[in-house]
């Protein structure tokens, strides 16, 4: 089967521009402009509501996404589609308490309430707050913090009955994890933009559960007393932590967090990045890239503190997984009869293009027998988006010691500019401004290999770095992009996947003669 159109894998910012586009693009006519969550290509090709995530989960990570990308990169995001989103958190927000509540029906009043959502309900609350300083957003944030409190006990759990007296229907999340822990990462980072006392508080008190209970300090997963299966829960958690320690400067948490980066997460992700959407999943190949996403954001959070090899694991992720499985071309999605015009059925391969979903490493629908549907859930595109855009500020980062060039993608700031080694005549670095500057050579790379013209340069662990480079005049650092094999695990695979690069970028791959594949076929 060939593969499907190829894809810039230096072009981050492509990627989020795309993923913004299907974001706009996702309400239902029917429903009021409440964005749709459910997603089917095969067996079925619809887009659909949810009982659970609808109101009370995309919006969450659309604003977070589509304000991030307005901000990381200067995308154009489209007021409208912002306009529809606030609606729909507000619409969550609108029972009884201030909670994210979900409609049973669409029709219906916001009753159902599953705490796997409060994630979802504080991103939509910090991004309004962060970016467009909406007052109303703030307000709810800090009753929806009190009425949590007031609700929830971390040895207790939910005080039911009264979640029953206010007519609530609780939707069990299946653990802490899966569950109220979510919402920790969102909590970090209203407060860092709003210095809001209660979400710190609230937030110490889910991070003391999670690492004395399910962290530990040796680093390991183990699937009962993790009590979920949720990939996606575990990474986002942990990528949660690692805001946490670097909002605090703890160094302990953060080697707490490094411990489970080289253990535990290896139950679920490979050595691209690849990783499951369940940890009993059995007899498929099928991924979830928002918790690829979280991967990423916690590698780089380790890589700014001072973990290089971690920014290898982040470019070799990007390169090797989350760019290539970005739909971006939709010409095997046939769109459905719709004979009464339903907006759901409507234009739905046009609708999906920018979306992320449930890739295999090796193309968007896995071999095997343990899914059999092809999906690209409207939520996971924010998800991975809003990765893309904290890596996209990774790229290249300038502060008090210089400027540091972590990834080697084609990137410009007004400090500095780099031509990636992978579209150029090798890596080009260009300082615009004066200051020392750090460039991130790959760990493939031999260091009798590398030649550097137009300054002078040493080693510093993985930089090479250059005390005084010349301000407006392109430094030349060359190096073969090594030709690597590489085997991605069977103890996650339904068998070995047998992986040819060219540097951290795949050029061929096992398949298994799968459908709408990403690479050439290993050889």
């Amino acid at each position: 089967m060939p593969k499907l159109n190829d894809v810039n894998t230096n072009d981050i910012a492509a990627a989020i521009r795309l993923g913004c586009r299907t974001m706009h693009n996702v309400f239902d006519a029917d429903d009021g402009g409440v964005p749709f969550f459910r997603s089917l290509i095969e067996p079925e090709t619809l887009l659909a509501f949810s009982a659970v995530h609808s109101e009370a989960h995309v919006p969450g990570r659309h604003l977070n996404a589509l304000l991030s990308a307005e901000d990381a990169i200067g995308a154009a995001v489209d007021e409208v589609a912002i306009g529809n989103h606030r609606r729909a958190a507000f619409l969550s927000y609108s029972g009884p308490v201030a909670l994210p509540l979900n409609r049973e029906v669409k029709d219906g009043s916001p009753l159902n309430f599953c705490p796997h959502n409060l994630r979802e309900g504080f991103h939509a609350l910090y991004a309004l707050a962060r970016f467009r300083d909406d007052r109303e957003a703030r307000e709810l944030a800090e009753k929806s913090i009190a009425a949590v409190g007031e609700l929830w006990d971390a040895d207790d759990g939910w005080d039911l009955p009264a979640l029953e007296q206010l007519g609530l229907i609780y939707q069990d999340s299946r653990g802490f994890i899966q569950g109220e822990a979510r919402m920790l990462g969102p909590l970090v980072k209203y407060y860092r933009v709003t210095g809001y006392a209660p979400a710190l508080d609230l937030a110490l008190v889910l991070k003391e559960k999670a690492v004395n209970e399910f962290y530990l300090p040796d680093g390991s997963f183990d699937q009962q007393r993790f009590n979920t299966s949720h990939s996606h829960s575990i990474t986002c958690v942990l990528s949660s932590l690692a805001q946490l320690a670097d909002l605090l400067g703890d160094g302990a948490l953060m080697l707490q967090v490094m411990a489970f980066c080289e253990d535990g997460l290896w139950a679920m992700r490979d050595e691209l990045g690849w990783s499951c959407e369940s940890t009993t999943q059995e007899d498929s190949d099928h991924g979830e890239t928002n918790n690829s996403g979280d991967i990423l954001e916690t590698v780089l959070i380790l890589g700014r503190w001072g973990f290089g090899e971690y920014y290898h694991d982040a470019e070799r992720m990007l390169r090797g997984h989350l760019l290539p499985s970005q739909l971006r071309d939709n010409s095997f999605i046939a769109n459905p009869p719709n004979p009464d015009n339903i907006d759901g059925l409507r234009d739905v391969a046009d609708r999906h293009l920018g979306a992320y979903g449930f890739p295999a490493p090796y193309g968007h629908k896995s071999v095997g027998t343990g899914r059999a549907n092809l999906s690209f859930n409207m939520d996971i595109v924010g998800g991975t988006v809003a990765s893309l855009c904290e890596a996209y500020r990774e790229v290249v980062r300038s502060e008090e010691s210089g400027h540091w060039v972590n990834m080697l993608f084609d990137h410009e700031t007004e400090a500095v500019s780099v031509q990636s080694p992978y579209t150029g005549d090798g890596l080009q670095v260009e300082a615009k401004k004066a200051g020392p500057l750090w460039v991130r050579i790959p760990p493939w790379v031999a260091r009798e290999a590398v030649r550097v013209a137009g300054a002078t340069a040493t080693w510093s662990d993985d930089y090479l770095f250059v005390a005084q480079p010349p301000v407006g005049s392109a430094i030349r650092i060359d190096f073969p992009l090594t030709e690597q094999e590489l085997v991605l695990s069977e103890r996650l695979h339904i068998e070995p996947i047998r992986t040819r690069l060219c540097g951290d970028e795949v050029v061929a791959m096992d398949n298994f003669g799968a459908e709408w594949t990403f690479f050439d076929p290993y050889a």
